[in-house]
């Protein structure tokens, strides 16, 4: 399911194909840049190119016959140089991997499949930052009850709610960027990254056609802290994703029935219940953002490798970089689907808003009577007892309870406020003074 929902784009990244055609590339890059060296010869590198060329055709076949050789083999690499020789046939094909190992090749590709994973992952951002942006503007000004510790405690607005949103989700694009230039370091400095049977010069220059930095040191792999980093920006994004996933699963509670997820036509919620309406994508984005998480320690797990190298990383590797990347590049396309189609309730937020019987404004009075000369501690037991009254009177079941006017009953706090002073400040007005102002420094 994940597959089909994923963009075929991501998935032809880390197609086995795709990665045997790097491989390529790459080999010919470094033959093209030995002919300049004045190692291999020109007209040999013609007739490697004119084979390679043909691998080119038709990676399949290559990809196939690669397979097939690397079950006796047991051997990718030594597999892949085997059957773009057979397609050279041609003494030539002696120049091919010329003083490479095989993870000159390996890890140099995985850093060209890493930036093109990144830049589709950068593109989903920059599709989806705009969709909150607008439903943040469209209730800019949509009053809700905000919550701590799942307990009302101040007004603040929807729109202000997805403005937060967006400004996560701006720092989740910074972070793609930043993690691509980490991944776009190539390196063929051979077998222990000393460059004892290849110039540097030719690691320089494959590296720049491809479009990555040469390593400054490695070993016979680049150091694999690098691909901890990538895992755990794409780890933190999903862990983004999941806490707005989590929020909106709250607001589609029935007891709170804020924002609901898109329910599509013919659509059904339970195999038993069938007025059910589902927060199932929702849910499904938290678990999704579980796994990334997971795959992030197995990179963590993966930096400490023996001496020069050795190859417990690669296996690990082969599982989690295609399936993080193309997960998240899955969990982005839900979460512009869901932000676009998000339905909202203004009628029960108010309605929610109006469950604390306006104590959502006990730090308003409380402020306001230590201004008038009250000290702290004071002024705190008298909003507080204002409160709790409103509670009994709630409890009580009577439909009078308010605390606006528990506070005008109490002489106490009435002497220090004029007529219809308290009203003023308890309003929503003066909650969301500064929501325009806000929705400016954010660039909304």
């Amino acid at each position: 399911m994940i597959l089909r929902y994923s963009r075929p784009e991501m998935r032809a990244i880390w197609t086995d194909e795709n990665k045997l055609r790097i491989w390529l590339q790459i080999e010919l890059l470094a033959s093209a840049a030995l002919v300049k060296e004045r190692v291999v010869p020109a007209k040999d590198f013609a007739r490697m190119k004119a084979g390679a060329d043909k691998c080119f055709a038709d990676t399949k076949a290559l990809t196939e016959r690669a397979k097939e050789l690397e079950k006796t083999l047991n051997h990718d690499v030594i597999g892949f140089t085997t059957a773009v020789a057979e397609q050279i046939n041609d003494p030539a094909s002696r120049w091919l991997h010329f003083g490479l190992t095989s993870s000159d090749i390996v890890d140099t590709a995985f850093a060209v499949q890493m930036v093109q994973s990144a830049d589709i992952l950068i593109a989903d951002v920059k599709t989806l930052l705009p969709v909150i942006a607008r439903r943040a503007k469209e209730h800019k000004m949509t009053p809700c009850i905000g919550r701590s510790h799942g307990i009302h405690g101040e007004p603040t607005t929807f729109g202000l709610k997805l403005a937060l949103m967006r400004d996560e989700f701006g720092r989740a694009l910074e972070r793609l960027q930043r993690i691509r230039g980490i991944a776009a370091v190539g390196k063929l400095s051979g077998a222990v990254g000393t460059n004892a049977h290849l110039s540097p010069k030719v690691e320089a220059s494959v590296c720049k056609h491809l479009g990555l930095l040469p390593a400054p040191i490695a070993t016979q792999v680049v150091q694999r802290d690098n691909h901890a980093e990538f895992m755990n920006a794409l780890a933190l994004i999903a862990a983004s994703i999941e806490r707005w996933a989590v929020e909106f699963r709250h607001l589609q509670r029935t007891e709170v029935l804020e924002a609901e997820e898109p329910f599509t036509k013919g659509q059904k919620g339970s195999s038993a219940m069938p007025h059910k309406r589902n927060p199932i994508t929702w849910e499904r984005l938290t678990g999704l953002a579980r796994v990334i998480r997971g795959n992030a320690v197995a990179a963590l797990e993966n930096v400490a490798l023996w001496h020069e190298r050795d190859i417990s990383h690669s296996s690990v590797e082969r599982i989690i970089f295609p399936d993080s990347c193309t997960l998240l590049d899955y969990m982005f396309g839900l979460l512009t689907r869901l932000m676009d189609g998000l339905v909202v309730y203004p009628a029960n937020m108010k309605k929610n808003l109006g469950l604390s019987l306006g104590m959502w404004n006990s730090q308003t009075v409380l402020l306001a009577l230590i201004k008038k000369g009250l000290t702290r501690e004071a002024a705190y037991k008298l909003v507080q007892d204002a409160a709790m009254r409103t509670w009994e009177v709630k409890h009580a079941g009577r439909d009078d309870a308010d605390f606006v006017e528990q506070l005008k009953s109490d002489p106490e706090v009435a002497r220090h406020f004029k007529k219809g002073e308290l009203e003023k400040l308890c309003s929503l007005d003066f909650h969301f003074k500064e929501v325009n102002a806000r929705f400016k420094a954010l660039g909304l």
